[in-house]
């Protein structure tokens, strides 16, 4: 099989030697025939040395080793640009940490060129959609969340009904006219900026339900001054979008 009849499922990792391996016989049990990238940024855990290991196990595993952390931001986009690069059609992008769960890596893919409709260019895992939601957050981290899909909505003018999830399948050949340096957003805004972006190109959106979990392992890695950053990335961009701004 081709890259251009294949799926690049891509995965960020900073110290997730904890969830790495068992993540990705997950992977490869729910969508065998596709390749993953780790994008690891220098973990000092050890996560880095075991990909390359995998890798020289398993054709269908690559590994991208950048020098230190440089925001998810990077790491989507530079997983992005290697599925450009290598001609895959599409690239699924998700988190190491098991809160987003394999299993619904099948109808992430299927919905792409649902049966008797038009084809979508990306594809959300929503928590928000009929059937979605999230499990083991406070209260507190539900309002934010909430809150901050609500700001990104009525300022970027978006309809997907979760825009700060990560978990998503691309169309390549939409990304392929993606100018990557006008991306400003280097964290937890990436979501909602590439959305603004890719609406700006005419891109059909759709959304598959799943249900969040909170992480099994490790540390979270939200930082809150990150946070507040990307709420004031939002609002620019959305003084942008209200003037039309380019």
């Amino acid at each position: 099989m081709s890259n251009a009849d294949k799926t690049l499922v891509t995965v960020a990792t900073y110290n997730e030697m904890e969830n790495l391996p068992s993540l990705v016989d997950e992977i490869f049990q729910n969508v065998p025939e596709a390749d993953l990238l780790v994008i690891d940024d220098n973990s000092p855990d050890g996560t880095g040395d075991w990909c390359d290991r995998k890798v020289a196990e398993d054709p269908r595993v690559r590994c991208l080793h950048r020098e230190w952390k440089l925001g998810l931001g990077t790491a989507t986009i530079a997983g992005m640009r290697y599925a450009i690069e290598k001609g895959y059609r599409y690239v699924l992008n998700m988190d190491a940490d098991f809160s987003h769960q394999p299993r619904y890596l099948p109808a992430l893919l299927a919905g792409m060129d649902p049966p008797g409709g038009p084809p979508v260019d990306v594809m959300i895992g929503s928590r928000y959609v009929p059937g979605g939601g999230v499990e083991g957050w406070s209260l507190k981290r539900h309002f934010m969340s909430r809150g901050v899909n609500l700001y990104a909505r009525w300022l970027l003018g978006l309809k997907p009904k979760d825009c700060s999830g990560a978990f998503r399948c691309y169309r390549t050949g939409l990304l392929t006219q993606l100018d990557f340096d006008a991306v400003r957003s280097r964290g937890y805004s990436f979501q909602e900026e590439i959305l603004w972006h890719l609406k700006r190109l005419g891109a059909r959106f759709g959304e598959v339900p799943i249900v969040f979990i909170d992480r099994r392992r490790g540390a979270s890695k939200i930082d809150s001054k990150e946070a507040l950053a990307a709420l004031g990335i939002i609002l620019r961009l959305g003084v942008r979008n209200v003037f039309r701004f380019h």
